[in-house]
């Protein structure tokens, strides 16, 4: 029991600090800066690999792209990749870890994009050529409402990832939730450490809803019936 009274006790002192809520080291700055790095990386990823998961799963064509992302994915080393552009691009701007935090991120939507177009049914597609509908048409007003909870499965698993590599990316110099944690264990402020590992879980947890709030928004109650019946 004693390291769960020492964590709340490190907690108590990180957010009852009031310097941790004011100034550019404040928790409101950092909190700002790692939703910004994250929303853009993933406003990018998405604008990539949505639109090649929707080509590529429509025609059939570079289904090896696919393929090759899925397999770059689990062979990426992220830490690594990280400090590769920074050292190539430098420290003077955020792109060399936003680019990083995009190669990242665009596998697994591009896969899910892709695997959802792929999935549907062949008979509803050629229900909707039957009607008469042009390619274009048929992609946008049948596969894609029937593929989106897969697509909006694949942006969620993203944004979680870059959420937990923004963090990482402290390492490099970047501001966000993570420069509690990497300083904290520099300057052994475990207090800090602590504080800034839970807003980094609480971020995800934020994030995780939205998603599921969004997919009930945005997904046809019909696609909903279906899957729960699979």
């Amino acid at each position: 029991m004693g390291w769960l009274i020492a964590f709340f006790d490190w907690l108590g002192q990180f957010f009852g600090d009031p310097e941790n809520w004011s100034g550019p080291d404040g928790i409101p700055a950092r909190l700002l800066e790692h939703l910004e790095f994250s929303a853009l990386a993933l406003v990018l990823a998405v604008l990539i690999a949505v639109p090649l998961g929707l080509l590529i799963g429509h025609t059939g064509r570079g289904e090896v792209l696919v393929v090759v992302s899925a397999n770059l994915a689990r062979a990426l080393p992220t830490l690594g990749l990280l400090v590769m552009f920074v050292l190539l691009l430098g420290t003077a701007s955020i792109w060399p870890v936003v680019i990083a935090l995009v190669l990242l991120s665009v596998p697994p939507i591009l896969v899910n994009t892709f695997e959802g177009i792929k999935g549907v049914d062949p008979e509803l597609r050629d229900a909707a050529y039957g009607m008469g509908l042009r390619s274009g048409q048929v992609l946008g007003r049948v596969l894609v409402p029937v593929a989106l909870p897969l697509i909006l499965l694949g942006c969620r698993l993203s944004a979680i990832q870059i959420v937990a590599t923004t963090t990482v990316a402290a390492y490099t110099g970047l501001g966000g939730l993570g420069r509690y944690v990497i300083d904290g264990f520099a300057t052994k402020d475990y207090s800090s450490v602590v504080g800034g590992s839970v807003l980094i879980v609480l971020f995800a947890l934020v994030v995780q809803i939205l998603f599921t709030l969004a997919q009930r928004v945005t997904v046809s109650p019909g696609v909903s019936r279906r899957l729960k019946v699979r």
